[in-house]
């Protein structure tokens, strides 16, 4: 039976406060076992939850404000404004970073499929320049500081 984008909708709002409150039980009612990550290139809940995991001990005051959601059919996109502050170490494709204590502010657009009531497919897209920026991974050029920031 098909659910209606407005049940959608309510799907992925109980997954971001899942999110934002840290209750990872919730994952194995919200999110598909075989669910498809095409941001990170990963399959599996078991996957897709340890992205989780590693983001709650790097930034434990992460949180999700949701801005807009449209749904459609079996999907939903959603931009979010998130905040953070870099207090633990933040493990990422084989690397590693201290904390910083460096704040960060970004927005962020998911676009998750949802099928028999779980979120079965993601992609998204975020505001990676301006998250690396903040916790000092990435400097900009002397041209792009003029540019930019010049007066």
């Amino acid at each position: 039976m098909p659910v209606s984008p407005e049940e959608n909708k309510a799907i992925v709002r109980r997954f971001i406060d899942a999110h934002n409150t840290r209750n990872l039980d919730l994952f194995s009612e919200l999110v598909d076992p075989g669910y498809i990550d095409h941001t990170h290139h990963q399959e599996g809940i078991e996957e897709f939850r340890k992205l989780f995991e590693l983001a709650f001990v790097a930034f434990p005051d992460w949180h999700e404000e949701i801005v807009d959601m449209i749904a459609e059919e079996d999907k939903v996109w959603v931009r979010v404004e998130a905040t953070g502050t870099q207090t633990g170490e933040w493990k990422y494709m084989g690397g590693s970073l201290s904390p910083t204590g460096n704040k960060v502010a970004i927005s962020m657009v998911f676009i998750w499929r949802i099928a028999d009531g779980r979120l079965a497919e993601g992609w998204g897209v975020d505001g990676d320049s301006d998250f690396l920026y903040s916790l000092g991974l990435m400097k900009y050029t002397e041209k792009g500081e003029e540019m930019f920031f010049g007066e």
